[in-house]
């Protein structure tokens, strides 16, 4: 059986690692460099880097920050922000990342989700989605009425949203991680907007949608504040990883703590 992970992440901004709630009110969290050694220590799965500014002031992702991370870690190392194309794909990697996440590029340019998963393997490359809850009477997809699985109306959609959760795109969440998957993405990076930051616990109505949707790894992201809630996404969504940041950043959690209650729950991950 496959274990499940458990992924801390840093949120980049200005060359420091931050952290805020629904992608607002961001709060310093420390030296990018010193806090992926921590995790490295702790036995963290893999570390996502997200530089959440990059897309927006259309600029590349800090190479030389990624190569110093790269150097002080031992494992799986996922970057992103700033990504436009093959070119910033291969920067990455050779600055020593082992996948990069494309959001905002993705929706852009679908294409590049087939083109760089052809030239670096689709397990090089996640596809990132922010997505944030809207009532399906207030969305603004003209194209195809929202449908469960059964094909009967969704009363509850989630738009996907780029450029750092600044601007909303009108592509239908669940739908834009079917054509992700099918692109060639080798794993989806999903987030809710609604519950990032908040530590209510991670959206098991949207990760479960989804995990049952494709065929693909989904990292779940968004609201973890408690032990059970690691479980809840694990149990009852089917996530297949778990990222957090607040309650490893200011040290609520380690991810020791958070592998041992797992264990003692019947979950199976590496220790």
């Amino acid at each position: 059986m496959l274990t499940k992970r458990i992924i801390p992440c840093l949120d980049i901004k200005d060359g420091r690692v931050v952290k805020g709630v629904k992608f607002l009110g961001l709060r310093d969290a420390g030296d990018p460099v010193e806090v992926a050694r921590v995790y490295d220590q702790q036995g963290a799965d893999e570390l996502v880097f997200l530089d959440i500014t990059a897309s927006f002031e259309n600029r590349k992702t800090l190479v030389e920050l990624v190569e110093a991370i790269a150097k002080n870690i031992f494992m799986p190392f996922t970057v992103g922000g700033g990504i436009r194309d093959i070119t910033d794909i291969r920067d990455l990697l050779n600055a020593g990342a082992d996948k990069v996440s494309i959001n905002t590029a993705a929706v852009k340019l679908p294409d590049l989700i087939a083109e760089s998963a052809l030239k670096f393997g689709s397990q090089c490359i996640v596809v990132a989605i922010d997505a944030k809850s809207v009532q399906s009477s207030e969305f603004r997809v003209q194209s195809k009425e929202p449908r469960t699985m059964n094909n009967e109306p969704r009363s509850k959609t989630w738009e996907v949203y780029i450029n750092g959760g600044r601007t909303p795109t009108e592509l239908d969440a669940l739908e834009w991680a079917k054509q992700a998957a099918n692109l060639g993405a080798g794993e989806l990076l999903l987030t809710s907007m609604d519950y990032d930051g908040t530590k209510d616990g991670y959206d098991i109505g949207l990760t479960k949608q989804i995990t049952e949707l494709v065929n693909i790894p989904v990292i779940a992201s968004g609201g973890a504040g408690k032990l059970e809630h690691f479980y809840d996404v694990f149990a009852r969504a089917g996530a297949d990883a778990a990222l957090a940041a607040s309650i490893f950043h200011y040290q609520e959690y380690c991810v020791k703590e958070v592998k041992d209650y797992l264990e003692g729950k019947g979950v199976p991950v590496r220790l």
